[in-house]
């Protein structure tokens, strides 16, 4: 049954087939006894919620990562060894790590929790032949709902009775003018929802008049209920930066895994324990991967939505961030996000005058002018009587609520209303003088209406607006120059003239006329009543842009962010705000949803960099262009408030929600809010994407050239026989010390000034590149070449061995057996001072990752105060475990003296200097 009923083309049936068809009466309604049956049949008019994630599942996905995972083998591997304090380091950032992404998460998706109805509470219905007030989860197929102003839709149903019904539908079509309703059948099956004006829709609201429906579908059958089912059905994949992290992870674990072989066969080759060459190959596997880098991309992803917050923006997953920072495509809604989603005045035609009306938006202030210069007394005096006219036949009202104003009925007359308040035409105040006596509504048919009003000295006037063809043919008079004449040709060719112009720029136009005072209306609701007008004048509409929209835009194009509206609003309305925005540069071109419907899915593919709007489609439309787009392999965010948008911002890579006017299953979809409901604020997050992901590459590049640098030092040393200079708890300190702070305050860097001015990172990008690759490991090797030359330098030049025994081992032989000789040098000390070489070469380095190819100099080397901080403590950690007396067993160190600290800085600063010196001659070339 349930199958028949979705099937059913409702809007091409005679609304009592209808209601015959659902056993219904459009007299009494169904009984109670019946409502329950069909209650239990088809269930509770809800959309189904989405099943709540637990927040232990939601602290266990944080461990859902290769890298984590072979952490926590290290981890593992070491207290099988004993090494208790390497695994419980380990283990400990691992935890760090989880628990921070955990609170992110939590927070958001109990901020946004579930999928929640738009239906109203309470619905009138006609029950046992009585108008009872339910639940609306309760209404069944087969309910008689009772419609009027203000009222939200239940269910979707097929109007049986209307009286001048309007509904705006603008979060379930994109349409931002409301809909005229009617209960003539319509012929095609097709149609799509927003021409099916014999339908009223679950989660749409009643701008104006009256109407009755039939219920035919309910909770997940709605068309609402549709779209729901799309996002659920919709799947969610990776965000680039996961999938770089996953497979840079494992290039680094196979890595590890060849260095661990390597410097094993080595130690065996020197005849050294298995144990304890096993042990050392652990150690700089451990050293090899940078336990810190999954916590300092966490934090730094963190640190990343709270600025943003700062910027209206509220991310829901951590990885969104970055993702924005990759977007190369972002697919915008135009109502309410482009647009500002309030109908204005812009222009007025009146006196044979062309009039431009400043402001935007329901706010009553603005100014009018013709060809720039202030009006005259008569222009404004005809301005004047054409605002009365749209004031006194208009059933909307425009109220204050502390700071803003909203219309409450019809954007459209609501958009007449705030234009008539700019010169001071009060609503409330013209009523109270002209009483409202009749009112003929208007109707998709006749495209007009007609309100008629009495005077304080009992004179009825004919207030009348519509179409201004329509509005012309009743009219055989004209008001101009402050009186009234009969209306000529060229008057009427003038007025059809200002009509087209507005037409073509895509303005809504209607037209108004009154009835001269002196006329007598004999009978106010027949037909004569809208005969005989005088015409007035024109005012054109449309939903305009937001201000900032188009530099948003601008920087986009800057940026290499191709911008692409789709919109359920008509084509040459989407067309002009296009064109407007500079959405159709370069030959692009706009598409509507019925030619849409006739490209393939390949076609599209083809087409779809062509387009750079599209108009009047559907939910099933933005998805299509959205997977259209990932099939050029871009990085797609989809921008929306309605739930139209739902599921395409559910398939994009990244999908944005507008915090406002969204919806909340637009923004159950999402992955981030924009909170203030500004585009321009969706290009701050693109930068602020951009910087993190920069950051977040610098720390890797300073973990990895470090941890290469440490790698190098113990395979050097195994290659050329030497005595190990570094103990692996002192590896896995110097990873504590310098993995971490440096590491993070580098993640949290000042973003580049002009990152907005190079293209988006290609999404199959690797995050580490071949020429980043090179650089880390020749820096690794200097950090590498500093420390083993220090070990050697206090080794040797500092001890009392012959120099002999010296220039015998350097030139004599590749690989020397081993030190033997007359060695008197302490070897703890040259131990120490190869360790802290080890730390403060790589504290000095941090400041090389700020950027590739400035100098510090340049940028400022006080301008990242956290990285001072960070190097600075990180230093005194470093020393205070070399004169802390229960240290030195630990660390296996042993107190330096003034001579070899300056021995430790001389050589640590060589692998900055050096970058330096490298950094001159590239600016250079």
């Amino acid at each position: 049954m349930i199958e028949k009923m979705l099937k059913t083309s409702w809007h091409t049936m005679e609304a009592n087939e209808v209601i015959a068809s659902l056993n219904a009466d459009i007299n009494t309604g169904i009984t109670h006894a019946e409502a329950e049956n069909r209650l239990k049949k088809y269930g509770h008019n809800q959309l189904e919620e989405k099943e709540r994630v637990s927040p232990l599942l939601i602290f266990f996905g944080q461990f859902n990562n290769f890298i984590v995972w072979i952490l926590i083998a290290a981890a593992i591997t070491s207290g099988v060894m004993k090494e208790w304090i390497d695994a419980l380091a380990i283990i400990a950032i691992v935890i760090i790590n989880a628990i921070i992404g955990f609170i992110q998460e939590y927070r958001a998706e109990r901020s946004l929790e579930a999928l929640q109805k738009m239906s109203a509470p309470f619905s009138k219905v006609l029950r046992n032949g009585e108008v009872s007030s339910i639940p609306s989860r309760d209404i069944v197929p087969g309910d008689i709902v009772l419609l009027e102003a203000g009222d939200y839709v239940p269910a979707d149903g097929r109007l049986c009775i209307s009286f001048g019904l309007r509904t705006q539908e603008a979060s379930l079509t994109g349409e931002s003018t409301s809909i005229n309703k009617s209960v003539e059948p319509l012929h095609n099956p097709s149609l799509p929802i927003g021409d099916r004006k014999n339908m009223v829709f679950m989660g749409t609201s009643v701008t104006s008049g009256k109407g009755t429906c039939v219920i035919v579908s309910t909770g997940m059958q709605t068309e609402l209920g549709k779209i729901a089912g799309l996002i659920q059905a919709a799947g969610k994949e990776e965000t680039p930066l996961q999938r770089r992290l996953e497979a840079f992870g494992k290039k680094l674990v196979y890595l590890c895994l060849g260095i661990v072989v390597i410097v094993f066969l080595l130690e065996i080759w020197r005849k050294d324990p298995i144990l304890e060459a096993f042990l050392i190959s652990v150690s700089l596997a451990v050293a090899a991967i940078p336990e810190g880098l999954p916590a300092i991309v966490t934090i730094a992803l963190a640190l990343g939505v709270q600025r943003m917050v700062k910027r209206h923006v509220l991310i829901r997953k951590l990885p969104a961030v970055e993702t924005l920072g990759s977007t190369t495509v972002i697919c915008s809604d135009k109502t309410g996000t482009l647009t500002q989603n309030e109908m204005t005045v812009k222009k007025i035609f009146a006196n044979n005058k062309m009039i431009d009306v400043s402001g935007t938006g329901y706010t009553p202030e603005g100014d009018f002018t013709h060809n720039g210069i202030p009006l005259s007394e008569i222009d404004r005096q005809a301005l004047r009587k054409t605002l009365e006219i749209g004031v006194l036949c208009n059933n909307a009202y425009l109220k204050r609520e502390d700071t803003t104003w909203k219309v409450i009925g019809d954007p459209t007359e609501g958009a007449l209303l705030t234009a008539a308040a700019k010169v001071n035409v009060c609503k409330e105040n013209f009523e109270k003088d002209y009483l409202l006596v009749s009112e003929i509504p208007f109707d998709s048919e006749r495209k007009k209406m007609s309100t008629i009003r009495k005077t304080p000295d009992s004179t009825l006037l004919v207030y009348e607006k519509g179409a201004p063809d329509v509005i012309l043919k009743d009219c055989t008079k004209i008001y101009t120059d402050g009186g009234i004449r009969d209306l000529t040709k060229d008057d009427i060719k003038t007025v059809l003239n200002a009509t087209c112009e507005m037409a073509e720029a895509a303005l809504r136009v209607l037209g108004v006329a009154f009835k001269s005072p002196g006329h007598n209306i004999a009978n106010p609701i027949s037909d004569a009543v809208e005969k005989d007008m005088v015409f007035t004048g024109l005012l054109a509409m449309i939903d305009p842009p937001r201000p900032e929209v188009k530099d948003a835009v601008a920087v986009c194009n800057k940026a290499c962010i191709r911008t692409v509206m789709i919109t359920g609003d008509h084509k040459n309305t989407a067309k002009a705000i296009g064109e407007e925005l500079g959405l159709l540069k370069k030959n692009f071109m706009a598409i509507d949803g019925m030619e849409l419907d006739k490209l393939s899915d390949d076609d599209l593919e083809k087409e779809a960099p062509k387009i750079g709007v599209y108009a009047r489609v559907s939910a099933e439309h933005k998805l299509r262009i959205v997977k259209a787009w990932k099939k050029h392999n871009q990085v797609v965010a989809m921008t929306g408030d309605g739930v139209n948008d739902a599921p395409a911002i559910k398939e994009a890579n990244i999908g944005i929600s507008m915090g406002i006017t969204g919806t909340d299953v637009t923004k159950e979809a999402s992955d981030m809010v924009i909170t203030d409901d500004n585009f321009a604020s969706i290009v701050a997050a693109v930068e602020e994407g951009r910087g993190i992901y920069d950051n977040i590459r610098k720390s890797i590049h300073y973990l990895l050239s470090c941890n290469a640098g440490e790698i190098l030092t113990m395979l050097f040393a195994s290659i050329f026989n030497l005595p190990i200079p570094l103990f692996p708890i002192q590896i896995l300190w110097i990873n504590i010390a310098t993995d971490g702070l440096p590491a993070l305050a580098l993640g949290v860097d000042t973003v580049d000034p002009n990152i907005m001015n190079r293209p988006a990172r290609r999404s199959t990008e690797q995050i580490i590149d071949r020429s980043l690759g090179k650089l880390i490991l020749f820096q690794g090797f200097l950090i590498a070449f500093s420390t083993i030359f220090a070990y050697l330098y206090i080794l040797y030049y500092t001890s009392s061995v012959e120099p002999g025994y010296l220039y015998y081992w350097f030139k004599n032989e590749l690989i020397p057996c081993c030190l033997g000789g007359t060695l008197k040098s302490d070897l703890d000390r040259s131990r120490t001072v190869a360790f802290c070489v080890m730390v403060i070469s790589q504290l000095f380095h941090s400041f090389n990752c700020r950027n590739a190819k400035h100098s510090l100099f340049q940028i400022g080397p006080f301008t990242n105060k956290k990285l001072l901080l960070a190097t600075g403590l990180s230093l005194a950690m470093q020393v205070a475990i070399v004169y802390i007396p229960y240290s030195e067993g630990i660390f296996k160190v042993t107190p330096l003296g003034l001579q070899d600290w300056i021995i430790v800085f001389g050589f640590s600063s060589l692998t900055f200097f050096v970058m330096e010196i490298i950094k001159c001659f590239l600016r250079k070339r």
